[in-house]
């Protein structure tokens, strides 16, 4: 028998049940919702082509350890079909993927310019699919990569404004999220550190758009 409302003897049910209105009778609460839990990542199309050798990269197993190169100079990627996937591979987990893709990702915004802009809807979708992945590793890649685009290029901070109602419901959900996820960083602490750079860039609607989708948001 189990101890319920300290009783002894009271029986846990499951509540709207004829059981639950019997005495001696406990309803027991609602099953864990899993909300914060880590989702599974799916292949992608990324890992897929780079295992077919249809990617411009490669792992190269330096003295100082494993380092992304390129096939040919990056200036002459097409970036509409290039960068939305290498943000598809920020899900990754496993390596190389997960070192070629954040590192991929870095290395074009280096040097995209003015062929960035253009891109950003169809990055969207790789960003909100990362990000709902819930993996903290993940998510620290995602929101590191997010900073490093809207400093890319002129306008992509507001270019990306239409987009936080797809891209920060997560935020909102992690927000008061302070464990220690290393670096000495929570992903509460990251995400407000995003926002802000999200805000500084995003032009003058960004903040309202912001504070919408998270409340409890203040401008720093």
């Amino acid at each position: 028998m189990l101890v319920f409302g300290g009783l002894e003897g009271c029986v846990l049910t499951e509540g709207f049940t004829l059981e639950a209105y019997r005495s001696k009778t406990g309803v027991s609460g609602p099953p864990p919702t899993g909300i914060f839990k880590d989702r599974p990542t799916i292949s992608t199309n990324f890992r897929k082509l780079y295992n077919q050798g249809q990617l411009p990269v490669f792992v190269d197993h330096c003295t100082g350890g494993r380092r992304i190169s390129w096939k040919l100079n990056i200036t002459f990627l097409d970036y509409n079909y290039f960068l939305p996937l290498f943000f598809d591979g920020l899900v990754e987990t496993a390596q190389p993927y997960e070192m070629l893709a954040r590192q991929g990702v870095h290395d074009m915004l280096e040097v995209g310019g003015p062929n960035i802009l253009p891109v950003v809807p169809q990055l969207i979708i790789p960003i909100k699919k990362a990000l709902n992945t819930k993996n903290n590793q993940v998510m620290y890649n995602t929101m590191k990569v997010l900073q490093y685009l809207v400093m890319s290029a002129e306008h992509v901070g507001e270019a990306l404004v239409p987009y936080y109602r797809q891209i920060l419901p997560v935020f909102n959900l992690f927000k008061n999220k302070k464990k220690n996820i290393g670096n000495g960083m929570s992903i509460g602490d990251l995400i407000e550190e995003t926002l802000n750079i999200l805000e500084r860039y995003g032009g003058e609607n960004a903040f309202i758009n912001i504070k919408y989708m998270i409340p409890t948001y203040t401008s720093p």
